[in-house]
């Protein structure tokens, strides 16, 4: 049995970056430990003799050759639609910060 401590939900909606107050903590709480519980009946199945199953639809290879495609369009005239560029590339705000 799990049962998930008022700290251990806070951790929780800090990392969520979620604010919750002491009504849904405690819902949580419930909520989240149930469904741990339920997950923990997996670990009582018993698996030995079973190989692993890493898919199941039956593909081998779903990957593609690379095809070159000529559109006869310079480099310059699709630079051209970007709003802006440095040094032949697309300019883009930083994403990560």
């Amino acid at each position: 049995m799990t049962k998930l401590a008022k700290k251990d939900i806070e951790k929780i909606a800090k990392l969520s970056r979620l604010k919750l107050d002491e009504a849904e903590i405690e819902s949580f709480q419930k909520e989240i430990s149930s469904i741990l519980n339920y997950v923990e009946q997996l670990s009582e199945v018993d698996t030995d003799g079973l190989s692993p199953t890493y898919q199941v639809s039956g593909l081998t290879s779903v990957t593609r050759e690379d095809i070159v495609i000529p559109y006869n369009v310079s480099r310059d005239q699709l630079l051209m639609n970007v709003p802006k560029v440095r040094d032949e590339q697309i300019e883009v705000k930083r994403m990560i910060v």
